[in-house]
């Protein structure tokens, strides 16, 4: 396999290399190291990104504590007039944000837009705050003549550490309810995605936000690191693989910080015999191989229930072999490349590994790796998966989809119980018993009924239970409100 690795290289000038953007102004990086960012389609290098420092966080801290007083005095329904505008330039931008997550993601174009309009909504749903901010009250509460309130207040900077996945999307569950609740904010973007940022960030440029209330500090584990650190951050939020999320809310929340730090997943799909078997196929397809299987969302199970004659199975063998592998940019491709080398040889290795433990091989992906330019690995899928094996319980995060035949709904429903993840489960069926017991019973944070990927729009929270989430307050919807606010009670007497 060819090589063409990230390579982290001294940095001599600032030219071509990634700003930050802080206190309202795009400054250099005090990072003598930079690392490539490459279009995992083509391997092409875009950019480089400083691997930024310690220094960067606290320059960027600074800037946002001085802009916090002003901001949080700012009425509510005047802040948001900043959002309102970044929806408009956003939507205007609405392509040229999804080709730029394509290019250095990976993606297919219609995916990236998606996702992008995700991101959209969270602006347009953070644009409710006056409203979603209101706290409550009582006359006469307390006793007689004695009035008592409660009122939600913003901490003062708040900080995002985000994932290559979803460059536009992720950042959005946080930055537009921390700023229009009146906190300021710094997002770290992956250094393997952070253009995507760059491009919207040029937006916010525009949109009248005072300076130092929303920063973009570029970097890597030094960065996250101090981002947790920093006695100057109130809270952090977090999105990526389940031992960092556990590393991030144990050192954030050990400096005294709010901390919401999703993690990682393994998703079953549940297929009844009465599904509807196309439109189930379908849904399963875009669940396990949308986005190359790289979302804590991806179907990475399907679970079979009273297959006899195996209809099921050899369906979505048959729906894994007709996608078509390429570059994200090609209107005609269904998946595209992984976001690195080392992420295609983990996938690979993973493939390997359900081999060597039994499973049977019935859609094999590992062609695309060899006879592309990029990080490529194709549609794959196992079927005689057993609930115990390691394919069976660990993320991959790629396209690799399991079979496993189980007899009754129960049986599925405790596969689902013994994974050690929680983030979505879905079940296909017409029958709505069985929807309900599946909704009732699943031990996760999002179901879908005939829905393969259990997205919650953004006035509901992004759930997860078990190790796919750690805290209490997820990202988006109301959640969001209490998590970047806390509440005071005021009791009143005049005499």
């Amino acid at each position: 396999m060819g090589t063409a690795k990230a390579t982290v290289q001294h940095a001599t000038d600032y030219r071509g290399i990634l700003r930050n953007y802080v206190g309202g102004e795009w400054i250099a990086s005090t990072a003598s190291q930079t690392q490539q960012v490459i279009n995992p389609a083509t391997r092409e290098a875009l950019a480089d990104v400083p691997l930024g420092t310690a220094e960067d966080v606290d320059v960027a801290v600074s800037k946002a504590q001085e802009a916090f007083w002003s901001w949080r005095q700012t009425p509510p329904q005047q802040r948001v007039q900043c959002l309102y505008r970044l929806k408009t330039l956003m939507t205007e931008r609405l392509d040229d944000l999804a080709r730029t997550v394509t290019r250095e993601h990976g993606k297919t174009f219609e995916d990236a837009r998606g996702s992008v309009i995700r991101a959209i909504e969270n602006v347009e749903v953070a644009c409710g705050i006056p409203s979603l901010m209101m706290g409550y009250g009582l006359e006469d509460g307390a006793a007689r003549g004695i009035d008592e309130d409660l009122v939600r207040q913003p901490l003062g900077v708040f900080a995002a550490i985000c994932p290559f996945n979803f460059p536009a999307m992720v950042p959005f569950w946080f930055l537009p309810y921390a700023v229009a609740t009146g906190n300021t904010f710094i997002v770290k973007p992956s250094e393997q995605v952070p253009i995507t940022q760059q491009e919207i960030f040029k937006l916010i440029e525009q949109c009248g936000f005072p300076p130092g209330v929303v920063n973009l500090v570029n970097g890597a584990r030094d960065v996250v690191n101090a981002i947790l650190d920093h006695p100057g951050i109130k809270g952090v939020s977090f999105v990526g693989s389940t031992p960092v999320a556990r590393y991030v809310y144990r050192r954030a929340a050990e400096n005294g910080k709010r901390v919401q730090a999703q993690g990682g997943a393994k998703n079953v799909l549940v297929v009844m015999p009465d599904a509807v078997l196309d439109k189930s196929v379908a849904n399963i397809m875009g669940s396990a191989f949308g986005a190359s299987g790289q979302r804590c969302l991806a179907g990475s199970l399907a679970v079979t229930v009273a297959d006899r004659a195996g209809r099921a199975a050899a369906a979505i063998a048959d729906g894994a072999r007709a996608l078509k592998v390429g570059d994200g940019l090609d209107p005609a491709v269904d998946v595209g490349p992984v976001i690195s080398e080392q992420a295609q040889e983990r996938i690979l290795g993973a493939i390997q590994r359900g081999l060597d433990e039994g499973a049977r091989l019935v859609v094999d992906g590992r062609g695309a790796a060899e006879n592309r330019k990029g990080f490529f690995v194709g549609p794959t899928v196992f079927d005689q998966v057993q609930p115990g094996m390691q394919i069976a319980q660990e993320e991959i995060f790629g396209p690799v989809l399991g079979v496993i035949s189980v007899d009754t709904l129960d049986d599925a429903l405790q596969i689902i119980e013994h994974l050690p993840y929680g983030n979505a489960a879905s079940i296909f069926t017409q029958d709505g018993k069985a929807a309900r017991e599946f909704r009732y019973r699943a031990p996760v944070g999002n179901v879908g009924i005939n829905v393969g990927v259990a997205a919650p729009m953004a006035y509901f929270p992004f759930g997860g239970w078990k190790a796919s989430f750690f805290g209490t307050l997820h990202g988006q919807g109301r959640d969001a409100i209490d998590f970047f606010t806390e509440r005071k009670i005021v009791i009143t007497r005049w005499f």
